[in-house]
């Protein structure tokens, strides 16, 4: 197939395009590779994707540009003839929102808004995009399911993305075209990003400096490997959304419709404390951190847990990467990469 995955510098958006690649679809990254944070660990993602092509002809293409402009967005779908649009490009960062909101705007609004347009008159099979956990917010109830209400956001982060799981409703309504929301639960691993706790939390223990734990570390979070995302986005593209047959309107389940829209958790399904996670870097690192305990910043959940049955019965995966494996393996790549 050929395949838009936007946010291709980033993150999971990396992870992502080179299974894509190593599957043998053509993919065309789309990014504008901002400097939220460094773009030197964007630009080394970009070198390594085409060394993942397993087709004979160039299987990746890369458009640097920003999913805000309109015209940019138009050209490359007038330009490319995608069967599927993977859209994990968004301005991220939950603390950040709260100092520059119109960034996020920007980003998860206004370019969600210039992507499902275009996958509207391009007569796109499916778009899976990505959601979060953060659009929890105040729910207490564990673990979090697709299946109740997530309407009370407590960062205007979590709020955009929640706008676009309802923008997409909306165009799965209107215009037929089948999407799937993924809200991931805390994603780490290789090639991370460095404005995560654990690249901050590795830096410093092994600088010798000490790392903050908010909360007094009393959070707990279920913390996802990178791979095991990629997995999940994949198998959800490959599978369009339908409507439910069962879909009742006087009892409307939250994570689904009439209409071809869904919505999936991609979480672990195992949280641990994060004293727990930091105890699996200390061991990773065979050193041992300096703590300063921290109250809980505004906008923070305090827990999040991942009910991950209706990805397994859909799609046939639940991701099961063990903590102390998947820190083991960002280790790794860390002393890799940074020649530590």
């Amino acid at each position: 197939m050929k395949v838009l995955v936007t946010g291709a510098a980033g993150f999971i958006g990396f992870h992502v395009s080179k299974r894509l690649l190593e599957r043998g679809d053509e993919v065309v990254g789309f990014d504008s590779v901002n400097d939220y944070y460094d773009p030197g660990i964007k630009e080394a993602r970009l070198r390594l994707l085409p060394e993942f092509n397993r087709k004979a002809s160039s299987g990746f293409h890369f458009i640097r540009a920003n999913l805000a402009d309109r015209a940019g967005v138009e050209a490359c779908f007038a330009d490319h003839q995608f069967d599927r649009v993977i859209h994990l490009a968004a301005q991220a960062g939950v603390r950040y929102s709260l100092e520059n909101p119109h960034a996020y705007v920007e980003s998860n609004i206004i370019a969600f808004t210039n992507i499902i347009e275009a996958c509207r008159h391009n007569q796109i099979a499916h778009l899976t995009y990505a959601s979060t956990s953060s659009v929890y917010g105040a729910n207490t109830n564990m673990p979090f399911s697709e299946y109740r209400a997530a309407d009370h956001p407590l960062q205007f982060y979590a709020a955009t993305k929640r706008a676009n799981e309802l923008m997409a409703h909306s165009y799965s309504h209107l215009f037929g075209l089948p999407t799937t929301g993924l809200r991931f639960f805390t994603v780490y691993g290789p090639w991370g990003r460095p404005d995560m706790a654990l690249f901050l939390f590795t830096k410093s223990i092994l600088a010798g400096e000490p790392i903050k734990l908010f909360n007094n570390g009393n959070h707990t979070r279920d913390f996802t490997f990178v791979e095991d995302i990629a997995e999940g986005v994949i198998r959800a593209s490959d599978q369009p959304a339908a409507p439910n047959p069962d879909w009742d309107s006087d009892d409307p389940d939250p994570a689904s419709s009439s209409v071809p829209w869904r919505i999936f958790n991609v979480g672990n399904n195992n949280p641990i404390k994060l004293t727990s996670y930091v105890a699996a870097l200390e061991e990773a690192l065979g050193r041992k951190a300096i703590v300063d305990f921290l109250p809980l910043q505004p906008g923070d959940v305090p827990d999040t847990f991942a009910d991950t049955s209706a990805l397994e019965g859909a799609v046939g995966y639940k991701p099961a990467t063990p903590v102390r494996e998947g820190v083991r393996l960002f280790v790794e790549w860390y002393r890799r990469y940074y020649g530590v």
